[in-house]
C-alpha cells in the first residue's frame, strides 16, 4: 500500500475527515474531531524510524498497547510511533513487505478505537447514519 492508497482508505471510513493541523504536507485523519491517523514521510536520513526506511511514507495509528507490542514483534515495519505516545500509537511503514490487508485492518482498528472513545451521543449519531457499518469492535 502506498501513501495515496492509505490516504484514500482512511477517508473511506464513515465521516472521516482530513486536516493539516501540524504542517501542510502531513495529513491527519479524524473522526468527530479526534485523530485516528497521521500520514508522514521519513526524511532522507531516516531519523524518524531508521535509516532502512529513509524516504518511506508511514502511518501513525492508534493501537491497543498489548496489540502494539505483539505487532512490533511480528512485523519489522511496525514501530513505536514517531513523535507520539509510544504506548497507544504505532507507526506503520508503507512498504511492499507489509501486507496491504494488515494495514487496512490496522486503520480500521485505529478508527474503531477512536469511535469507541467518543461521547455516547456521537457514537449513536454514527450508528444511525451508518447502520450497516462496523464502526467499532
Amino acid at each position: 500500500m502506498n501513501a495515496e492508497q492509505a490516504q484514500a482508505y482512511c477517508l473511506k471510513r464513515p465521516d472521516a475527515t482530513m486536516d493539516f493541523p501540524f504542517v501542510p504536507d502531513v495529513p491527519v485523519f479524524k473522526i468527530k474531531g479526534k485523530m485516528f491517523g497521521l500520514l508522514g514521510q521519513c526524511s532522507e536520513n531516516g531519523k524518524e524510524l531508521g535509516t532502512e526506511y529513509a524516504g518511506c511514507h508511514f502511518l501513525n495509528l492508534k493501537c491497543d498497547p498489548d496489540e502494539a507490542i505483539m505487532l512490533r514483534d511480528i512485523f519489522p515495519e511496525v514501530k513505536a510511533a514517531y513523535h507520539m505516545s509510544k504506548t497507544h500509537w504505532i507507526s506503520v511503514v508503507l512498504i511492499d513487505s507489509m501486507p496491504e490487508k494488515e494495514i487496512e485492518r490496522l486503520i480500521d482498528r485505529s478508527f474503531a478505537l477512536v469511535v469507541k472513545s467518543l461521547k455516547k451521543t456521537e457514537r449513536l449519531q454514527l450508528e444511525l447514519k451508518y447502520p450497516h457499518e462496523q464502526l467499532y469492535r
